[in-house]
């Protein structure tokens, strides 16, 4: 009897428990997890192989499609300003440009302003930011911060880090390639706080594969024995398009033979051709020019003996392009695989947000270009990924219209921190939790605005509104020309409709669809003037000199080699 009444007592006591558990569960909120936000500088959708791309098949990134195989991956991400500071200070205050004061590259970020960093410290977050910064100042909102001097080296790079001692800045010089030391250097920060009490916002940011596309030593020879497929638009005239054609980004006319392709003078000789930029080799040590020299000999004397001209060098020169960039972007994905392998190694995975994303899109040959700036699909998508197994199924594919203005609101909402009303994107929570009506439009459409002329590569200033199917652009300042784009008939963006009746009812929708988002989004009249025209003559002539000196381009209009 004694043994029988031990017993009930021990079931009602696990019982009890197990209600309490149960009431537990519904009175008390989830863990708030971890985010892990890294980003890369410049890295196109092409070159992520889960985006299907044939360039991106090639040179497969299986580290970063991790992140959207266990997790999901956005189709039509785009940002507001398509070049490097301006975006990482719309997706540091969810606000446009205009609105956060960061409009072009020079300017200088306003430190002392609402950021997310900052929200989510006041929420109890550790914070850290590692890495590239490009925002002048130093970082605020941050409980640990190191980060590239202005653009940063690939090789033996400068940190500016805060001295915990005299509460000023150090410089230091790390021996190494960027992308590693920036992967180590996260791989510490969650050493430390990966069993502390508090959740960590770590953001991990990358200089590759920003220009001049320098890859590790490892990986100088990767792609060397294979042939990318250069885009159809290679070779194109930009016909209709007056806001392309004035532009200083073009493959064979604007690259720099030493600096960007890593060609030399002669054969068997280790100096390289044009190069107005010594800095990025000068920075190697002995050992290290002396392995690049020996990697890049054997190519560098072939490209010499086979005596290139016309077509045949413009397309020897997109080749080059490619095979360094993505073997740039290599040491980028065995990053992303370290973080990851880290965070399941230590039982972190599970309540932990991990985002992988660029600054913007970037050419990789299309319309004959390299770089970014347009409004053009190729610069305007940002690549997306995010993986959180607590909340988010693993290969879930999201298609609605979303912005980099969108991550700061995502994060905040994640946190279980107010979102401010100030902010102007949307958190993507109900889109990666598949609670958002998939009946409703998440956002109809996206607004667009780039300031950043005259300046390096001469792209116009330009605004414009993308639709699910439609992209209407103004190209103004020392031009006024406006583009109109049927993305389901014409997704290369070859055929500017402006002029066809046929569009003229959807033009008109546009515009008005254009006026409502500016309205919405505060644009005021002072987001359109127009430089001085001394001034934009004075920089095509700076520029200009800058370009490509083999001496000749080629000119796909006359299949001839012109002057430069």
């Amino acid at each position: 009897m004694r043994y029988s009444s031990v017993i009930l007592i021990c079931l009602l006591f696990f019982q009890s428990c197990k209600e309490e558990k149960k009431q537990d569960n519904v009175d008390v909120p989830k863990k708030r997890p971890n985010i892990v936000f890294i980003m890369a500088d410049d890295h196109a959708e092409q070159a992520i192989s889960a985006y299907g791309h044939p360039i991106g098949q090639l040179a497969p990134t299986p580290n970063i499609d991790r992140i959207a195989n266990e997790g999901a991956l956005f189709k039509n991400n785009f940002c507001t300003n398509s070049i490097c500071g301006p975006s990482r200070a719309v997706i540091l205050t969810g606000k446009f440009s205009h609105v956060n004061g960061f409009k072009m590259n020079g300017n200088r970020f306003d430190g002392s302003q609402q950021t997310f960093p900052k929200l989510l410290q006041k929420a109890g977050y550790n914070t850290a930011m590692i890495g590239k910064w490009h925002l002048h100042g130093n970082p605020e909102g941050y409980d640990y911060w190191n980060i590239l001097k202005d653009q940063g080296n690939y090789y033996n790079p400068d940190f500016i880090a805060l001295n915990e001692t005299t509460k000023l800045a150090d410089t230091t010089r790390i021996e190494g390639y960027a992308t590693d030391i920036i992967t180590e250097e996260g791989l510490t920060y969650l050493k430390k706080v990966k069993d502390a009490d508090q959740p960590f916002m770590l953001m991990l940011q990358h200089k590759a594969p920003h220009r001049n596309w320098m890859p590790a030593l490892r990986h100088a020879n990767k792609y060397d024995s294979i042939k990318f497929p250069l885009p159809d638009t290679y070779f194109t005239n930009h016909e209709g398009s007056l806001g392309s054609q004035q532009q200083l980004q073009t493959i064979y006319k604007d690259m720099y033979e030493g600096h960007d392709l890593k060609m030399t003078k002669t054969k068997g000789n280790p100096e390289l051709a044009w190069n107005p930029w010594t800095t990025d080799f000068e920075r190697m040590s002995p050992e290290q020019r002396l392995a690049w020299d020996k990697a890049y000999r054997a190519k560098n004397d072939a490209f010499h003996d086979a005596n290139l001209s016309g077509k045949a060098l413009a397309e020897w020169k997109g080749q080059r392009y490619l095979q360094e960039y993505l073997a740039t972007i290599a040491s980028v994905d065995e990053g992303v695989g370290r973080v990851l392998d880290y965070l399941e190694k230590n039982g972190l995975a599970e309540n932990t947000i991990v985002i992988y994303t660029t600054d913007q899109g970037f050419y990789l040959g299309e319309k004959g270009w390299f770089d970014k700036r347009y409004m053009y699909e190729e610069s305007l998508a940002m690549p997306l990924l995010v993986k959180y197994p607590n909340a988010i199924k693993p290969g879930t594919v999201i298609e609605d219209l979303t912005q980099n203005l969108d991550f700061a609101e995502t994060f905040l909402d994640y946190a279980q921190a107010e979102i401010p009303e100030d902010m102007q994107g949307k958190s993507l929570r109900p889109l990666l939790e598949k609670t958002f009506d998939e009946t409703d439009d998440f956002r109809d459409a996206v607004y667009y605005h780039y300031y950043d002329y005259p300046a390096f590569h001469m792209v116009k200033k330009h605004y414009g509104i993308r639709t699910k199917r439609y992209k209407l652009m103004h190209f103004f300042d020392d031009i006024n020309t406006w583009e109109l784009y049927d993305l389901e008939e014409d997704p290369k963006e070859i055929n500017n409709q402006i002029d066809n009746p046929e569009y003229d009812e959807i033009e008109a929708e546009l515009r008005t669809q254009l006026a409502e988002l500016q309205k919405q989004y505060k644009v005021t009249d002072e987001e359109f003037k127009q430089a001085p025209k001394q001034q934009v003559e004075r920089a095509y002539k700076q520029f200009e000199r800058l370009r490509g000196h083999t001496g000749t381009s080629y000119n796909p209009e006359t299949d001839k080699d012109t002057k430069i």
